[in-house]
């Protein structure tokens, strides 16, 4: 870090910088820990050696992208792809392997921000001469927009710090009526300011996000946005059919000068959507004509798992980076019979995590998880176990809390998940059975998953999803999950439980306001147990993304910040003359 622009807390460094070199796993932003790779000797390995440049790389893709809208794009493999392709931020990660990839550097900005007001306000300058896809300038006016833009009603789903920390903004509806936040102020074309409410001194982080890339108003056609956005990365949309395939091509007014993170090898980017998880695996394997410049979107399935591990030359170009992002039983607390805190803990103590693991291509590839918050953000890098429940669950004892709670016959509930996850979603169905709660499955694709269960009114009582902290610290995780008062009807993130206690409320704020790192840490690190008492959600399992690469593939690897998903800053191919263009 760039202490010379990047102001921190003493204390709040020392801590960043152990999360992000001294722990195991690694995958979201604050990821920075590399753990074991199965594919590989060598941690932080990059396949292929370097690209050369030209040729098209394929991209096979069981989904359609969440959202590319910069203001609404909050899932790890579309911000990987967004941030790395399409557009830039203010901040980024460096483009490396291992820990590296932890590391900020300056994106659109000169350098990492200047801090003042005690961490309440940061300034940052934009580089000279950057350009849209068009070869108009690029402002500090389109930045702010975009940051307005996260507010509106009808971009939902979108990463949400600049309403939690951003002065003024508690009621803000997005600039559609011409209001503007005067928390965000831009003295000229190249300067950007953020006033924020209470001291952040991690609001760098934040800076990653695609919140922090501009759009300029004239191209803005609000949810339509999503179809088209509008570039200032190295490459730009040539063609877009929904659920079908996107096109990329060079993006002539990128300036590769002003940009150290983005190696833009390849000439075409063509991703082909809705293909079947096990069409993609068996191509990869086989690696044949355009499949041996391709890369997969999904992970590999978990019956695809043994036909890599058996064999030398195909597990070789396996990625299987630590995952820092925990998944969960998540229950709608709101809604009877899980209002009942007997109700949730019999969930708990039903689930089985050994068959999740084993769902999920086993311990090759996963672990089972007992806290809420990843081992990469407890000390030592483990997590630990405050619940003290079997791997394999107790049914017993969640029938004896079921038979308190009033529920001694059992009931019928239903459980969403991606149709990627149908396995685990069967694994927790067999498990709850077990205790007399009759689950019905409802699969979703996985484009739609995150619209459908932040619909909070037309949800089901049970979802299985997952969380990834931005940065190495339990801000950017517990508040996100558990904090009530951000719960929103539509495009609702994060707290799938909605969880909404006043104690833990009001410690997170107390624990936001801490000026020491190491103590703030430490607080957080509680806090995960306590809110478990309360039984919100049931801890599941941490996989790693298992990814496998064709064999004209070069320069990939998984990088921690984007929870292992391939580094589309520097992927390319060894010899873009076998590729398809």
């Amino acid at each position: 870090m760039n202490k010379r622009t990047y102001v921190l807390a003493t204390a709040l460094v020392t801590t960043l910088t152990l999360a992000v070199t001294g722990c195991s796993g690694g995958e979201k932003s604050g990821g920075g820990r590399t753990g074991k790779n199965p594919a590989t000797t060598t941690v932080g390995t990059v396949l292929g050696g370097t690209p050369q440049k030209g040729g098209t790389l394929n991209v096979l893709s069981n989904q359609d992208f969440t959202h590319l809208d910069p203001a609404r794009n909050w899932v790890m493999p579309d911000m990987d792809f967004g941030t790395r392709l399409l557009y830039r931020t203010l901040v980024t990660y460096k483009a490396a392997p291992g820990a590296g990839g932890s590391e900020l550097v300056p994106d659109l900005a000169e350098n990492l921000g200047t801090s003042s007001n005690g961490a309440k306000t940061w300034t940052f300058r934009l580089k000279p001469g950057l350009k849209y896809e068009d070869g108009t300038p690029i402002t500090a006016q389109d930045i702010k927009y975009n940051v307005e833009r996260s507010f509106s009603p009808d971009l939902p789903g979108g990463p949400d710090y600049a309403a939690r920390y951003l002065a003024g903004a508690k009621g803000y509806q997005g600039p559609a009526q011409g209001k503007h936040l005067d928390s965000v102020k831009t003295p000229d074309a190249r300067t950007i300011v953020f006033e924020l409410h209470t001291a952040f001194a991690e609001f760098p982080f934040a800076a990653t996000l695609p919140t922090f890339a501009p759009v300029p108003p004239k191209q803005d056609k609000g949810p339509q946005y999503d179809n088209r956005p509008f570039s200032s990365g190295p490459y730009k949309i040539d063609t877009y059919a929904r659920d079908k395939q996107i096109v990329l091509v060079r993006n002539t007014h990128w300036d590769p000068k002003s940009d150290s993170v983005r190696k833009a090898y390849p000439d075409r980017i063509v991703v082909t959507m809705g293909l079947k998880g096990n069409q993609i695996d068996d191509r990869l394997i086989a690696s044949s004509g355009s499949d041996a410049s391709a890369v997969p979107w999904a992970q590999l399935r978990p019956e695809s798992i043994s036909k890599v591990l058996t064999k030398a030359d195909v597990k070789a170009r396996l990625l299987a980076e630590s995952s820092s992002c925990t998944e969960m039983v998540q229950m709608h607390t709101g809604r009877a019979p899980f209002d009942n805190v007997k109700v949730r803990q019999a969930v708990q103590w039903a689930l089985d995590r050994e068959a999740i693991v084993t769902a999920t291509g086993g311990p090759a590839v996963t672990d089972a998880s007992s806290a809420a918050m990843p081992g990469s953000l407890f000390t030592g890098g483990k997590q630990p176990d405050t619940l003290k429940i079997p791997l394999s669950g107790d049914p017993e004892k969640a029938k004896q809390l079921l038979k308190e709670a009033g529920k001694g016959g059992g009931f019928s509930t239903s459980l969403t998940v991606s149709i990627n996850d149908k396995a685990i979603g069967e694994a927790i169905q067999q498990s709850l059975g077990r205790a007399g709660i009759k689950v019905t499955i409802e699969t979703v694709d996985p484009s739609a998953f995150y619209d459908t269960i932040g619909d909070t009114k037309n949800r089901t009582d049970l979802v299985y999803t997952g969380w990834c902290p931005d940065f190495p610290s339990g801000t950017t995780f517990l508040p996100f999950v558990f904090d009530g008062r951000y719960i929103k009807e539509k495009g609702n993130s994060g707290n799938h439980s909605l969880f909404k206690d006043d104690a833990v409320m009001k410690r997170m704020d107390e624990i936001a306001a801490m000026t020491d790192g190491g103590q703030a840490n430490k607080a957080w690190q509680e806090l995960d147990g306590q809110i478990l008492a309360k039984a919100p959600v049931a801890p599941g399992a941490m996989k790693r993304r298992s990814l496998l690469v064709g064999t004209n593939i070069a320069g990939a690897y998984g990088h921690i910040s984007w929870s292992g998903q391939i580094d589309y800053a520097t992927v390319g191919l060894k010899d873009p003359s076998k590729s398809s263009n």
